[in-house]
């Protein structure tokens, strides 16, 4: 089963087009509408799940991260239209790089190849963890956890649908709705045809992948976060700040597990604390405080259960809504503390001193460093990074949240321009024609001349992108873009785009870049020269 599995995956790799073809620019799309005709099944096989985990004794927190509901199927939604949006840039070529010689350099964005992704009770992972990892042109193996065997089905049918609907080779996603458990150990073994393993969930199922299994690891560590209040917080804000580090999602990776304040501030914030619970709609919690804060305000209490705080509380990560509170003696103690229990996943720090919150960014070391802010800040779409599948804790390869571009790699490509290695060597010119030698710069002055300059510009980039054997004297604006003589596809598209800002020194509309086309090449001169004359600042200048 895993060997044919496994053959299954890597043909649908080779079948696949290369990443940033149109197919993968519709698959969000695609697959959301799949999810919208299918919800309502969905949610009945999640029922079905949740009766099953009822009936097993299952506690409330699971069963609250098991649970679908229509937020749900917004939040995909959301999540498809991130990465419609984020994909042509994640695909786009890097900037060429230019060496001794006439060797010009640049990376172009590659698939990791064969991805496994292992989680538990969070039946969402299985759309995310198959949009991502697919639109970035990458097969992957989806086992979630048994729990969630029936909702976990419908959804492989889901993806599968969307996957034809695309014209994508349905390999390129394997639900593994065994749940046998010596299946896993056995993938986990397969270093020599699985690229990378994302293992989502416990910390003990993230150690035990790490630990059985030779394929390298993007991994979410434990979520034993701490926010330290700095004496000279705006105490108010920081309460407002700890609660929503908290309450909203109380099991999530970058909830808040302990809050270290500052002695001579933290009545002050038990106090916020517990006005804050008062206030109509903040869901109850519990508050862990020590001996002598516990005399003091547990009398006074109101919609907060309080408990004395012990060593246990240490390093643990609570998954529902309980909060320990610690006072120390100033920032030191509270970086011993982080590096003693947290897991490098996320730390913060409130305070109105600058100095105190440089001192603990350059001392703290995690993934994420939220400085006047709620840990739940750390998000990719928050933070201007784009859709992320999880939040890796690693030192290599990716750190923070995994974005599109965390499921890539990269090929160098090297246009030699007729150098050899004894050229560099010696310092020799290349020897080049015109075409070949470099940028074209012009001013964003509008006239004839600079018009004309574009259009040789764009008119050699379409050929190099579109591989045609003329020359750019042979191309013609009346040419269609993609008719018989020129063929690029969206990811050619959008790397001729960043080559054209480059070699032009323009800045082009944003939405250029996703999804708008053109039918030839004169429309597409036509913009860029637009683009060149909205920016005049000096004359018309043409250089090659």
């Amino acid at each position: 089963m895993i060997e044919q599995m496994l053959d299954s995956a890597h043909r649908a790799l080779a079948d696949a087009p290369a990443p940033g073809d149109a197919a993968y620019l519709a698959l969000p799309r695609l697959l959301h509408e799949r999810l919208c005709r299918d919800w309502d099944e969905v949610l009945r096989a999640n029922e079905s799940d949740l009766t099953v985990a009822r009936q097993r004794g299952h506690p409330e927190a699971l069963l609250g991260r098991m649970r679908l509901d229509p937020e749900d199927l917004s939040w995909l939604g959301e999540l498809a239209r991130q990465v419609a949006a984020h994909l042509p840039s994640a695909l786009a070529p890097g900037p060429e790089l230019r060496g001794a010689s006439g060797v010009v350099t640049r990376r172009l964005p590659k698939p990791l190849g064969v991805l496994l992704a292992v989680y538990e009770a969070r039946p969402t992972v299985t759309v995310e963890a198959a949009l991502l990892a697919i639109s970035a042109g990458n097969a992957v193996l989806l086992r979630g956890g048994k729990e969630l065997a029936r909702t976990n089905g419908v959804m492989a049918g889901t993806v599968a649908s969307a996957l034809s609907d695309a014209g994508l080779p349905p390999g390129l996603a394997h639900v593994l709705d065994d749940p046998d458990r010596s299946l896993l150990r056995e993938l986990l073994k397969r270093h020599d045809r699985i690229d990378a393993l994302i293992p989502r969930g416990s910390p003990t199922l993230i150690d035990y992948c790490a630990e059985h299994s030779r394929i390298p690891v993007i991994a979410s560590g434990g979520g034993v976060n701490h926010l330290y209040v700095h004496r000279a917080a705006d105490v108010e804000l920081a309460a407002e700040l700890v609660l929503d580090s908290k309450l909203p999602q109380p099991a999530g990776c970058t909830a808040v597990e302990t809050v270290l304040v500052d002695g001579e501030v933290a009545g002050e914030l038990v106090a916020a604390l517990l006005r804050r619970a008062a206030e109509p709609g903040t869901p109850r919690f519990a508050l862990r405080l020590p001996p002598d804060q516990v005399r003091r305000f547990a009398p006074v209490a109101s919609g907060v259960d309080i408990d004395v705080a012990d060593d246990g509380d240490n390093g643990r990560e609570f998954l529902d809504r309980t909060l320990a509170l610690r006072p120390v003696d100033g920032l030191d103690q509270a970086v011993r503390h982080i590096r003693r229990y947290g897991t490098g996943h996320t730390e913060g720090v409130i305070t109105a001193d600058t100095a105190v919150a440089e001192r603990f960014c350059a001392r703290v070391d995690a993934a994420c460093l939220v400085v006047n802010g709620s840990l739940r800040l750390d998000d990719g779409p928050t933070m201007g990074l784009g859709p992320e599948l999880s939040i890796s804790t690693g030192r290599l390869h990716v750190r923070g949240p995994v974005t599109l571009d965390a499921l890539l790699t990269h090929s160098w490509v090297v246009h030699g321009n007729g150098a050899t290695r004894e050229d560099h060597r010696a310092g020799k010119p290349a020897t080049v024609d015109a075409e070949q030698r470099g940028p074209v710069k012009i001013s964003r002055q509008v006239g004839r001349s600079t018009r004309e300059a574009v259009s040789a510009v764009v008119r050699r980039l379409v050929l190099r992108e579109s591989r045609s054997p003329l020359s750019a004297e042979d191309i013609g604006e009346d040419e269609p873009l993609n008719g018989g003589t020129l063929r690029i596809n969206s990811f050619g598209f959008v790397g001729m785009l960043v080559h054209l800002e480059d070699e032009l020194d323009v800045r082009l509309p944003d939405d250029l870049f996703v999804g708008r086309r053109f039918e030839t090449v004169g429309d597409l001169v036509d913009l860029v020269g637009s683009a060149c004359a909205s920016g005049a600042t000096g004359t018309e200048e043409a250089t090659g």
